[in-house]
């Protein structure tokens, strides 16, 4: 990934743009003062020209040291160059700093003067300066490494997160970490201060809620009871909503008891927003502006309105309900084309009552993909979706070669040409079958295929460029996974139903639409939300009629939901997942300070860890303790 051209300079903390631009109007607020209320005069960033001549005190790390002659020293800002005194009268401070190790912490007092003629470094922005040193105090020695603190140094997850306090200090995770600050600052600014939301911190300890996510369980010193933290505070803001807050906002912490994945971590940080008298519109243009009032100057600007398709013209196109919309390969339905031909397997797949044919054509396909690139895709679709899949390609003469040219003529091969608007050397994969099964097979291929392709140096996916989609129209229930005859909430149970389709609630809810919308950026989900269910009755039906709940677990709502609740509706945006794509990291781990591992392990402080039986007597707890070997001997997972 790479950092923007201003922290190149060293530059680390993101936004100076424009906090200097707004610091020359009488309007705006001024930059920040960063050596307020502490005893540096500057930071390391700082320094220009102008200060030439003047005395100043810097604190920080030794990024550099080279034989005695000069440092230097960074902090959370950048990068300054210290001139090391070589004459007798300041020996002392030669040794001082000379035998002082890399990553120890340093205060330095000294003359700013420019370097000399033809040693300006045009990749800091303190290049054009050094400071000699007068004095200096060694205020804490580092001793030897487990890595080296540079950014193109590689080191192992597992040792970046087990010594998380020294990979923080890398420009990187200072960049990340300070650009999320700017942006929940100015998304604040915009619900707030200019939109006249409340901001309510909602409860931890809380008890379970039906559907959704495993949640996290929290023993308390009642018998057999227990506290759950919650995965969203869903309960909670719909709750407002009766009290009559009318708009809240939180930066909320959420919980979910599963495994972590690069998007996923068992702690995670929401944008959670509820509003009262409000439809699906108005929320979205709500999050619209509030995204294109937060969104970091360096990252470009944002057009909206965004975009928008509905659930099924998601899955039609692409294959997903989260498409990535900055490339091509859609999915192309061929099944009426095919339909007059003598292909057996196709006639099959046509016969049943959601089967359909599609394909995808990966431009220059037959130039990119290797033999063992095709099989993989193939195994793939295979092995995740129990789906066939048959290659076509494109030869230079323009005419096809695979296994179905044989049952087409001329004329049927140059009609599939046009459909599918194949060039020479284009490769198709096609898959008959299940409508859903195909559409699914065929939506993961087509992102495997442009990973290949990228990493044969096409670029498909840029990452500096952000593609904004609502997607609507998401059914309001789905058949369980385990158990296809029951029905779960596609979103959560408090979605309220599609205006339309009221009355199929009652009498068939599968399909029934529901008012649920999804914020997708660069095919990552990185918001949901729906308008709420706010009549009492028609939340008990959904859970006691439709879910098969146990509509007492919720009976706090239900009783609220009597009281002359408004109607209302709300969003939670993923902060980890849309930072994450905003610095392009590879992991929601490189936003986080103090992430856990992909097992939900903190890796640095070696939790979760063992209690004694004293401590959980209080919780009327016994524990089974067979594995307490087996797991002590790999705590770094």
């Amino acid at each position: 990934m790479a950092l923007p051209r201003l922290l190149a300079r060293g530059l680390a903390w993101p936004g100076c743009g424009r906090a200097l631009h707004r610091a020359t109007s009488a309007s705006a607020p001024a930059a920040p003062d960063f050596n307020s209320f502490v005893t540096r005069t500057n930071t390391c960033g700082e320094l220009r020209s102008a200060h030439v001549g003047q005395e100043v005190t810097l604190y920080g790390w030794i990024q550099y040291q080279r034989q005695g002659l000069f440092l230097v020293l960074r902090d959370f800002q950048g990068l300054t160059q210290i001139i090391i005194p070589q004459d007798e009268a300041h020996s002392h401070v030669k040794k001082l700093l000379s035998d002082a190790p890399v990553e120890s912490v340093v205060r330095v007092t000294g003359i700013v003067s420019l370097r000399p003629p033809g040693q300006e470094n045009l990749k800091m922005s303190t290049g054009d300066i050094e400071v000699k040193v007068e004095t200096a105090e060694i205020l804490n020695s580092c001793k030897k490494l487990p890595f080296e603190i540079k950014d193109f140094i590689k080191k192992t997850e597992a040792l970046r997160m087990r010594y998380r306090y020294l990979d923080l200090r890398s420009f990187q995770l200072q960049y990340n970490l300070r650009l999320r600050s700017q942006i929940v600052m100015r998304m604040r600014e915009y619900l707030c201060n200019l939109h006249g939301f409340v901001d309510v911190e909602t409860p931890t300890l809380f008890k379970r809620t039906p559907g959704g996510a495993k949640e996290f369980l929290v023993p308390s010193r009642e018998a057999g009871k227990f506290y759950s933290l919650p995965q969203s505070p869903q309960q909670f803001k719909q709750l407002l909503m009766v009290g009559g807050l009318d708009r809240y906002f939180q930066v909320a912490r959420c919980y979910r008891d599963e495994g972590s994945r690069p998007d996923r971590q068992p702690e995670f940080t929401q944008i959670d927003i509820e509003m009262s008298f409000v439809d699906q519109a108005g929320i979205q243009r709500l999050i619209e502006g509030l995204l294109q009032y937060s969104w970091p100057e360096e990252r470009g600007s944002i057009t909206t309105p965004f975009p928008s398709m509905t659930y099924e013209e998601a899955l039609a196109d692409y294959g997903t309900d989260k498409p990535d919309t900055r490339f091509g390969m859609k999915i192309v339905d061929i099944g009426d084309f095919l339909r007059r031909s003598d292909i057996q397997f196709v006639q099959n797949a046509l016969s049943y009552p959601h089967g359909t044919v599609k394909a995808i054509c990966i431009p220059q396909g037959v130039r990119y993909l290797k033999n063992k690139d095709l099989e993989s895709l193939k195994e793939s679709a295979k092995s995740q979706f129990n789906q066939e899949i048959m290659e076509i390609i494109c030869r230079p003469d323009g005419s096809l070669k695979s296994l179905l040219t044989k049952f087409l003529g001329e004329k049927q091969q140059s009609e599939l040409i046009q459909a599918l608007n194949m060039q020479v050397d284009d490769l198709v994969l096609l898959a008959a079958g299940e409508y859903k099964q195909v559409c699914s097979a065929l939506g993961s291929l087509r992102l495997e295929s442009a990973d290949i392709l990228e990493a044969a140096g096409l670029v498909l996916r840029d990452p500096t460029v952000f593609h904004f989609l609502w997607v609507v129209d998401f059914p309001l229930f789905l058949p369980k996974g385990e158990n296809p005859t029951e029905l779960e909430s596609a979103h959560h149970p408090f979605t309220a139903p599609h205006p339309s389709d009221t009355s199929l609630l009652y009498s068939d809810p599968t399909k029934v639409r529901s008012q649920h919308y999804d914020l997708v950026l660069n095919g990552n989900e990185v918001g949901g939300g729906s308008i709420r269910i706010h009549r009492a009755e028609q939340q008990r039906f959904v859970l006691e009629k439709v879910l098969k709940e146990d509509s007492e677990v919720l009976s706090h709502l239900l009783e609220a939901l009597e009281f002359g609740a408004p109607p209302h509706g709300g969003i939670a945006l993923g902060l980890d997942r849309l930072i994450s794509l905003i610095v392009d990291a590879p992991s929601i781990r490189d936003v986080i300070a103090f992430p856990k591992s992909f097992k939900g392990r903190d890796l640095m402080g070696s939790a979760p860890d063992y209690v004694t039986p004293e401590e959980l007597e209080p919780y009327h707890i016994q524990v089974s303790w067979p594995l307490a070997e087996k797991e002590a001997k790999n705590p770094l997972t």
